[in-house]
């Protein structure tokens, strides 16, 4: 993961870094990989959530199901059934992808 962020422009790496430690305060114990070429949070060897840089917007997948509340506060930022896209122009909401990270770890307890 450290090469991923490493190769991204400066700015980028600042959001990124920042992505990934608010990601891990969100699910504790979360191991980490880089799955289908970008960097994916694991716990208990599962995915739980993936991110991702481009030029202009940085990628979280996939969207968390189930609770309306945190529906309402993503719809700004969902494309697609499964993206949510945070524009580098605008302040990234990291208690946001907080939210998104800590209710997939959730779902994906369920599921196990």
């Amino acid at each position: 993961m450290d090469a991923y962020i490493s190769a991204q422009p400066e700015a980028t790496q600042r959001v990124l870094h920042e992505i990934r430690r608010t990601i891990h305060a969100a699910v504790p114990g979360a191991g980490e990989m880089i799955s289908y070429g970008i960097p994916t949070i694991t716990m208990g060897g599962h995915y739980v959530v993936y991110f991702a840089a481009w030029v202009h917007h940085i990628s979280v997948y996939p969207v968390p199901r189930g609770d309306e509340g945190l529906a309402t506060e993503l719809a700004p930022y969902l494309s697609g059934k499964g993206t949510l896209k945070f524009p580098l122009a605008k302040p990234i909401p990291y208690s946001l992808i907080a939210k998104v990270a800590a209710q997939l770890a959730a779902e994906k307890k369920m599921e196990n």
